[in-house]
């Protein structure tokens, strides 16, 4: 219970964070927020997706060496941060052309 207050806490703290860096932005209200939410898509999840496949490839090789059921394990947590690492990019791609669909200017990051 200790934990989750912890997470709460640092989840509070950093919305905060978000909503000042957002409020302080010099441009304001729903595009300033869209620029600011692309800038961030396109510099955080390539990043992270390529962290994800790093850790898939060590989680495989590690479960290699374990036994079959470990083996088995490795194998399902290694397809499932490739399959986050694929959706990190998909978003990443497909980020720029949904914010310029959907905003009333055209919104370039």
């Amino acid at each position: 219970m200790r934990k989750f207050g912890i997470l709460l806490a640092l989840a509070l703290a950093v919305s905060l964070v978000t909503a000042q860096s957002l409020l302080g932005n010099s441009t304001s209200g729903l595009k300033g927020a869209m620029i600011q939410l692309c800038k961030d898509l396109g510099t955080l999840l390539p990043v992270a997706a390529m962290l994800m496949v790093v850790f898939a490839g060590v989680i495989y090789a590690s479960g290699q060496m374990m036994g079959a059921e470990t083996r088995a394990r490795a194998n399902v947590w290694a397809t499932a941060a490739l399959t986050g690492a694929l959706i990190a990019i998909l978003i990443s791609v497909v980020a720029q052309p949904v914010l310029d669909a959907i905003s009333p200017e055209n919104v370039n990051c």
